[in-house]
């Protein structure tokens, strides 16, 4: 966490890392906070169902090493500023984030203070006092393109905030983590290579993604996760300067929302729309690996492809993607044919064109 205002930034750092015995790991859910937040955003009583998340899902912890020591690379890590969905957190899209920085990224996965977020906060100056920000639905009266432009610029605002700040802690500029026992920022000034650096997003965070790169030009390229393009004026899609991966599941696009794809796609013949065939909205998110019957029931979570499969096929898609874009390591080109839509539950374009085959 950086600042100690609303106007801050705070993000989870996944990287390439020294493994350890008995490393600790982080819990999935970082504080009970979250649950009554996800229980407010999925509509139900916060007074029986946070309770029930957090006994279900609260002792989760993600399969990594805790604050362990980076892992030496010469050149430094390329970047990703990962951009959450609506209602979600910086830890809910951990198996993405987790499974990009095996291959050899840093990855920090905001948590936006836009009131998009289930809930977030920050740490003020007076004896670390923390100011929760609850999700906030669009009020009433108000119409919902208005609302969510507003935080779709918010959002990228940060995208393009947190980019600033690995420029400043790679010039050596000391960056204080307000977080208690946090993590020392100091560490990456070595370890980022700025010129290889992308935003990735899922959901409200795909269009964020799209967005960022109008507002930040140190941004190469964009992968955006079933987008939910929505909220993006029609004015800024000429702006568009660079190439977007967009990897959509099969359950959630509509057609307006491709068609605004496709107008990306049109201006840039390096931009990719793909579709994952057995997926819905969640399954490019931790939910999908959730065990139990409470939250596929909750978060409707589960497609009918193996939720270990679609994340294979969402990395490998991005990492060749990134490969091109970001001059990265040749291995990556293995999966080019992913980015035209070829291989086992992938389409070209997207999926409501099936329906009038």
């Amino acid at each position: 966490m950086v600042g100690r205002t609303q106007q801050g930034l705070f993000f989870r750092l996944f990287y390439p890392c020294v493994p350890r015995d008995g490393a600790e790991r982080p819990l999935w859910i970082p504080r009970y906070e979250y649950c009554s937040g996800l229980a407010d955003f999925s509509g139900h009583s916060r007074r029986w169902c946070a309770p029930l998340l957090s006994i279900a899902v609260g002792s989760c912890r993600v399969p990594l090493s805790w604050k362990a020591p980076f892992k030496p690379c010469s050149s430094g890590y390329p970047l990703i500023i990962f951009s959450h969905g609506l209602g979600a957190f910086r830890t809910v899209y951990s198996s993405i984030c987790m499974q990009m920085a095996s291959w050899g990224f840093v990855v920090a996965a905001l948590e936006h203070r836009d009131s998009s977020a289930a809930m977030t906060y920050f740490c003020t100056a007076e004896a670390v006092q923390e100011q929760w920000i609850p999700h906030q639905q669009v009020p009433q009266g108000q119409k919902e393109f208005y609302f969510r432009n507003n935080q779709v610029h918010h959002r990228a605002n940060e995208c393009a905030r947190a980019l600033q700040l690995f420029r400043a802690v790679s010039s050596g500029k000391s960056i204080p983590n307000v977080l208690p026992q946090g993590f020392d920022l100091s560490v990456l000034k070595d370890s980022i290579d700025l010129a290889k650096a992308a935003v990735m997003g899922h959901s409200f965070g795909g269009v964020t993604a799209v967005l960022a790169l109008v507002k930040e030009s140190g941004f190469r390229c964009a992968v955006a996760l079933d987008a939910w393009m929505f909220p993006l004026e029609n004015v800024l899609y000429p702006e568009v300067p660079k190439p977007v991966l967009f990897i959509n599941t099969e359950k959630f696009q509509t057609p307006e929302s491709v068609a605004k794809m496709k107008r990306l796609s049109s201006r840039n013949s390096q931009t990719k729309i793909i579709t994952i065939l057995g997926s819905v909205h969640q399954s490019q998110t931790d939910f999908a690996f959730l065990t139990g019957k409470l939250i596929p029931r909750v978060f409707n979570a589960r497609g009918t492809l193996d939720p270990y499969k679609c994340l294979d096929i969402t990395s490998q898609a991005a990492l060749a993607f990134l490969q091109r874009h970001l001059d990265v390591r040749e291995e990556f080109a293995q999966w080019d044919h992913l980015l035209e839509g070829i291989g086992d539950s992938v389409i070209p374009e997207a999926p409501f064109c099936l329906s009038n085959l």
